[in-house]
């Protein structure tokens, strides 16, 4: 194997290693999905393909910063400083988005809360659980929240910086190397996507085993918060 052949080969193993590690140890690469979908009612088919298109965004626009950067002739030390203020943006995009959820689910559950009513017949008064206004919140609302949320996290996900990238796709790019460059960005996002889709998959479809009937009024609100808490974690512990 000659010199340049290993190179390469070490290079692809280390963007896919890091690739890997870095989705993993990212909670906001796979909890807003697992969140969303429980609550959305997605079917692993939409959790799938909402997944991916946020990934394949969050790869692209870290991609695109870097290959700009090669042309100006920008230092990757630069390009880390524009990643990290994306990355503050994204995380407090995160927190405003779940912050805002969790309200409108909170409320929702309220209103959605099961009381008593009773009433008077021949045989004598009795009583049943009732719950105002569940129907008209199914058919009204959810649809509305499905349609928007799926495209608030995309842009979250444009705006959120993939770091590890900028330096391992330069490396190669700023040689000349362009296809080189390519394959890495290209080993870096079908291993990023691919890590997201499995941990997001496994994890929705295991939690659609639990019996929580009794938590579906929360739904929203508990999505709203899993986000929130999300973006809390990166901005304030830097995952």
């Amino acid at each position: 194997m000659s010199d340049m052949t290993s190179s390469t080969t070490l290079l692809l193993l280390t963007a896919l290693s890091i690739a890997a590690l870095h989705t993993l140890a990212g909670p906001d690469h796979y909890v807003p999905f697992i969140a969303l979908a429980r609550s959305g009612q997605w079917s692993l088919r939409k959790t799938a393909l909402v997944t991916c298109l946020c990934g394949l965004g969050h790869i692209l626009s870290s991609v695109v910063l870097g290959l700009v950067g090669v042309a100006l002739g920008v230092a990757v030390t630069r390009l880390k400083v524009v990643e990290a203020m994306r990355g503050g943006i994204a995380a407090w995009a995160l927190i405003g988005f779940g912050l805002v959820y969790f309200v409108w689910g909170l409320r929702r559950a309220i209103r959605n809360r099961p009381h008593e009513h009773i009433h008077v017949h021949g045989s004598g008064p009795h009583s049943h659980t009732h719950v105002h206004s569940r129907e008209h919140l199914h058919t009204h609302e959810s649809p509305g929240v499905n349609k928007t949320t799926p495209w608030v996290l995309f842009i979250i996900f444009v705006f959120g910086p993939c770091e590890p990238l900028i330096p391992l796709l330069m490396y190669r790019a700023a040689r000349g190397n362009l296809a080189g460059a390519a394959i890495v960005a290209g080993v870096f996002g079908v291993t990023t996507i691919a890590t997201m889709l499995g941990v997001v998959l496994l994890t929705t479809f295991g939690i659609s085993l639990l019996p929580t009937a009794k938590l579906e009024r929360y739904n929203h609100a508990m999505a709203g918060a899993a986000i929130l808490f999300c973006g809390l974690a990166i901005r304030l512990l830097g995952l």
